[in-house]
C-alpha cells in the first residue's frame, strides 16, 4: 500500500511517498481503507519534530484526522462492523475520563503512525462512527479540530445560552468554536485581520466582528459588546504570547481563557495579577477524548453542522498541499483525497 512517511532524518524534504505492507488487524483491531485527510497547523510542525521527543520515532506516518471505511475486523470487535464509516480518534488510548501522560502520548500523526496510508489498523475503542449526513471530507475534519473546538466550548467552556464568547481568528478550530458556541445559544465576537474573513463568519452567524489589525486594542474594543456582563465568559485563545494580555484584559471576573494555540509565540510576558484579582480561569485545551467525541458528533447531528471546506489534494500532493496549509490562503480546513 501507499504510505507517505518522514524517513532517514526529520525536516519536510524527508517527508516521502513510500510502501508499506498492508497491515492484519489483530483481537480487538479493525483495518480501515482511508478515503479522506485533513490537515491541521501540527502537520507542519510534525516533520521538523517541533515536539522533541513526544514527536516520535522515524520512520513516522503523519497527519491524525481522516476518515475511511472498515473493510476487516479481528477477532473480538463489537464496536464496529465492516462496512461502517469511521474517523479514527485522535487520541488512541483516550476514551474518557481524565487526561493522563499515558493518554497523552497515544496522538496520532506523531508519536504514533498517523493516516496517510491508504489502510490503517487501529484499535477498535480508536475509533468512532460518523453520521451519514457528513460527507466524507466533513467527517475528515473533525477528529482534532473540531473535538478541540468542542472541548473548549462545551466541556471546559461549560458555555450557556446568553453566554458572551470571543474566538481568535478563521482557523479551523476558531470556526468550529463559532458553530459550536452558537450551538450553545451564545453571543460570539470573531477577532481577524481580514475584512473579507470577517463579512464571511457574520454570514455563518458571528454577532460581533473586530479588524484587530486596524484596532490593536480589542479588548478596550469589545468593552461595548460585554458592558452588561464586565466582559466574555469564555475566550477561545489562539494566538497565545501576543493575545493573552488582552485576553486578560477581556475577560470576566470568573471566566474562562481556553488556551489552545501559541500562534504569535509561546514566551509570554504578561502580568499574572489579573489572573488572581479576577479569579480567571486559564484552561489548557488539548483535543478530546473519544466519549466526548461521539457527544460532539450526536450534536452535530441533531444541529445539522457542516465544516468548512477549503481545497483539496489528491494522495501524492501532500507536500503541495502542506504548503497550502503554511500560506494561510482561504477559509477552511485542507483536504487530502485517497
Amino acid at each position: 500500500m501507499r504510505v507517505f512517511q518522514i524517513q532517514d532524518d526529520w525536516g519536510i524534504d524527508n517527508l516521502k511517498m513510500a510502501t508499506r505492507d498492508v497491515p492484519k488487524p489483530g483481537r480487538g483491531e479493525v483495518l480501515i481503507q482511508m478515503r479522506m485527510a485533513a490537515l491541521n497547523a501540527r502537520d507542519l510542525i510534525v516533520p521538523e519534530r517541533g515536539y522533541g521527543r513526544a514527536t516520535g520515532n522515524l520512520p513516522l506516518i503523519p497527519v491524525s484526522d481522516g476518515v475511511g471505511v472498515v473493510v476487516e475486523t479481528g477477532e473480538g470487535v463489537s464496536r464496529v462492523a465492516t462496512g461502517d464509516r469511521v474517523c479514527p480518534t485522535y487520541f488512541q488510548n483516550w476514551q474518557g475520563g481524565a487526561p493522563s501522560a499515558e493518554r497523552f502520548a497515544s496522538a496520532l500523526g506523531g508519536p504514533l503512525d498517523g493516516v496517510m496510508a491508504e489502510f490503517v489498523c487501529l484499535s477498535q475503542e480508536g475509533v468512532v462512527r460518523v453520521p451519514d449526513y457528513l460527507s466524507d471530507a466533513e467527517a475528515a475534519t473533525l477528529p482534532c479540530a473540531a473535538l478541540t473546538a468542542w472541548s473548549a466550548i462545551s466541556m471546559q467552556g461549560a458555555v450557556h445560552p446568553g453566554d458572551r464568547v470571543l474566538v481568535q481568528g478563521t482557523g479551523g478550530v476558531a470556526l468550529f468554536a463559532l458553530a459550536f458556541a452558537k450551538m450553545h445559544g451564545a453571543h460570539v465576537t470573531v477577532i481577524s485581520s481580514s475584512d473579507d474573513k470577517l463579512e464571511r463568519v457574520r454570514e455563518m452567524g458571528a454577532d460581533a466582528v473586530i479588524n484587530y489589525r486596524e484596532i490593536p486594542d480589542w479588548a478596550r474594543a469589545s468593552r461595548e459588546i460585554t458592558a452588561e456582563r464586565g466582559g466574555y465568559d469564555l475566550i477561545v485563545e489562539l494566538g497565545g504570547a501576543k493575545t493573552l494580555p488582552l485576553s486578560l484584559r477581556a475577560v470576566r471576573p470568573g471566566g474562562t481563557i481556553a488556551m489552545i494555540g501559541v500562534l504569535s509565540g509561546l514566551q509570554l510576558e504578561a502580568s499574572l495579577g489579573p489572573i488572581v484579582a479576577r479569579q480567571v480561569r486559564l484552561q489548557g485545551v488539548t483535543v478530546g477524548h473519544r466519549d466526548g467525541f461521539e457527544a460532539m458528533l450526536t450534536a452535530m447531528a441533531q444541529h445539522q453542522v457542516h465544516p468548512v471546506l477549503g481545497e483539496t489534494f489528491d494522495f501524492a500532493d501532500l507536500r503541495t498541499a502542506l504548503e497550502h496549509l503554511r500560506s494561510a490562503k482561504g477559509m477552511g480546513k485542507t483536504l487530502i483525497r485517497f
